[in-house]
């Protein structure tokens, strides 16, 4: 290949397609026209003498050609960006750009609210989008760029993600004010009786780590609803006599119409971290964001 004949926009082109396997939405993501794309990849296809993507049902199809120049291109445009942006002067006052954090309803009012109304004063054009936490498909997001930081409990499958710990959570007990089974201490007997909600972010589970330690001491508790949201979990229980386990930092500000009982017998707890990829690590916008969550949270277990 002439290596002359290349030019960098068409490998940033072709690697929005690949990605894409859409003109248009590769389009969109480089802020060109449709048809400027489209004679680009024209360009591509007489560059690499293959035909790269094919029309298919849905979108576009990658040929072989194109499947094996997507990881090493990814790659090198990565490490690329990454040389530039780590010599770049990040003036966060001055900074125009959008943040993707995935992450759960809890740890987004836990973290990531605190966080909006800091930037809001220290870096005013710096937009956070906050995006579904999906375990599975985490490490592929954040190494494609869909999602910038991660604020999550660390996974066996996120081996290869950078990672920093924040703070480990812990449960408390809630019910409504003035639960009658909640006005003293409560053992484990007396738990189990209770009717439970459940938070499954997955969606539909009835079981969680705490209902297997239970199982080891042949208990069983009454798991009556499951929400796919920790937001719920006040509210449903402030109104009925349900009882949930909440996490603590979940419960700030809801004193006022809850019963809160801590359960020194509970050891579960879990641990919340920053999570990011390789690609974003030398990006001096996102290593400021970074470090600006690890000051709050530093600043709010003070």
């Amino acid at each position: 290949m002439d290596t002359t004949r290349v030019d960098l926009n068409l490998l940033l082109t072709l690697e929005a397609l690949l990605s894409e396997l859409n003109v248009t939405k590769a389009a969109v993501r480089l802020h060109l026209s449709q048809p400027a794309v489209s004679a680009q990849l024209n360009r591509l296809r007489e560059l690499f003498d293959d035909p790269l993507l094919l029309p298919g049902h849905r979108g576009m199809t990658p040929t072989a050609k194109a499947l094996d120049l997507l990881a090493p291109l990814r790659a090198s445009l990565d490490q690329l960006r990454s040389t530039m942006q780590s010599h770049r002067d990040f003036y966060p006052e001055q900074a125009q750009m959008t943040v993707a954090i995935a992450c759960t309803d809890y740890i987004e009012a836990a973290i990531v609210a605190p966080l909006v109304l800091a930037l809001r004063s220290r870096a005013p054009g710096l937009r956070i989008a906050v995006r579904h936490y999906q375990p599975a498909q985490l490490e592929q997001q954040l190494q494609s760029g869909e999602v910038d930081i991660a604020l999550a409990t660390p996974g066996t499958d996120h081996g290869h993600l950078r990672s920093r710990h924040l703070f480990d959570e812990s449960y408390v007990l809630i019910g409504r004010r003035g639960h009658p089974s909640l006005q003293g201490s409560v053992g484990m007997e007396d738990f189990v009786q209770l009717e439970h909600v459940i938070v499954s972010p997955s969606g539909g589970s009835f079981t969680t780590p705490i209902d297997e330690a239970l199982a080891a001491f042949g208990h069983q508790r009454k798991v009556v609803m499951s929400a796919a949201s920790f937001l719920f979990l006040p509210r449903i229980v402030a109104s009925s006599e349900l009882v949930a386990l909440a996490p603590r930092r979940l419960l700030q500000g809801e004193s006022a119409r809850l019963s809160v009982v801590e359960l020194p017998w509970l050891a579960e707890q879990f641990e919340v971290s920053l999570l990011w990829h390789e690609r974003s690590h030398g990006h001096a916008g996102h290593r400021w964001v970074r470090d600006v969550i690890v000051e709050l949270n530093a600043a709010a277990h003070d």
